[in-house]
């Protein structure tokens, strides 16, 4: 029997199995279509086979690193969230799926990515504080520049210029999204009956971080706490098919796990971090030190006991003698 799929995703927090919205998406897909996934939930995307997270190994070694190939590859395995619907929900599910995309993804970005407030006292401390160091350094900025590149792109706008304006187009256009979303549940479990979807997958995964992530700046968090389906939408998914992932995070916050998820088991991660940090500052002392950018000069004890009026050109000559 071959191994199975190996899935790589962020890993999870406030309640959530990942943090991060393309990881939800196929981790719930995976779950709705019943693929046999190995699951690597991790906070280092370097160690990620295509070194950027979400990513899959399948059991050939090919490795996929966009969410629509993944899903793709899925559904050829036989592994398909679709498989009962009409032809006239597979149009909605692309309709929905490609007004998500266009109007309320842009918006997401901003919030978590661009709101100043939002970025540093969550988005790029949550990043900081499970990152490896030195990557907790650089890459949450690296992060912002692509995802202010997607959002750029997303809009066709080169300059993004617009300050509150731009924010109050943005949230509108969200505003009516969730509102299309909210109307199309209605009452419904899923939005297509009794049985969750693609569409299902893709809704949850945008909207779960936008519901539980404690964010200081909550304008759009309000408008989706307004809509109560889609709330208990997110809920109940969360209930069915990860009902472990809340009690997870709340004990990995508690022993101060592992940094490496399921690779390895760093019993003491902030004292790992402090000695990496130690050892590459003593690198570059000793590194400047042989190429002679850094030099220490020895000083007889007689000179620091000399008279006031004896200079240090009188004491070398001494030293000489």
């Amino acid at each position: 029997m071959s191994a199975p799929d190996e899935l790589f995703c962020w890993e999870g927090d406030w309640g959530l199995p990942s943090v991060d919205p393309d990881c939800l998406v196929l981790l719930a897909y995976a779950k709705f279509a019943g693929a046999p996934l190995k699951v690597q939930k991790i906070s280092n995307p370097w160690r990620s086979p295509s070194g950027s997270l979400p990513a899959l190994r399948t059991s050939k070694g090919e490795v996929l690193s966009r969410t629509s190939d993944i899903i793709i590859h899925l559904r050829k395995q036989k592994y398909n969230a679709d498989y009962d619907l009409s032809a006239r929900e597979g149009a909605d599910t692309l309709a929905f799926s490609s007004l998500l995309e266009e109007r309320l993804l842009p918006a997401l970005i901003h919030t978590f990515w661009m709101d100043s407030k939002n970025y540093v006292e969550l988005t790029r401390r949550w990043y900081a504080e499970h990152l490896p160091f030195p990557l907790s350094l650089v890459l949450p900025g690296r992060m912002q520049a692509a995802q202010q590149a997607r959002l750029r792109l997303a809009r066709s706008d080169e300059a993004l210029d617009g300050g509150e304006e731009l924010e109050k187009e943005l949230y509108h256009d969200a505003a009516e999204c969730m509102n299309l979303l909210s109307q199309r549940l209605g009452t419904s479990k899923f939005f297509f009956g009794d049985s969750p979807s693609s569409l299902d997958a893709v809704v949850f995964g945008h909207l779960a971080p936008l519901l539980k992530a404690k964010l200081p700046n909550a304008k759009l968090q309000q408008q989706l706490q307004s809509l109560d389906n889609l709330t208990l939408f997110c809920s109940n998914i969360l209930l069915l098919y990860f009902p472990g992932d809340g009690r997870e995070n709340a004990g990995r916050k508690a022993s101060s796990p592992a940094e490496g998820g399921d690779f390895d088991h760093v019993p003491n991660k902030r004292r790992k971090q402090l000695l990496s940090a130690l050892t590459a500052v003593g690198a570059m002392l000793a590194y400047a030190l042989f190429t002679g950018l850094l030099s220490v000069r020895h000083v007889h004890q007689r000179a620091l006991e000399a008279a006031p009026g004896r200079t240090a050109a009188d004491e070398e000559e001494e030293d000489e003698d």
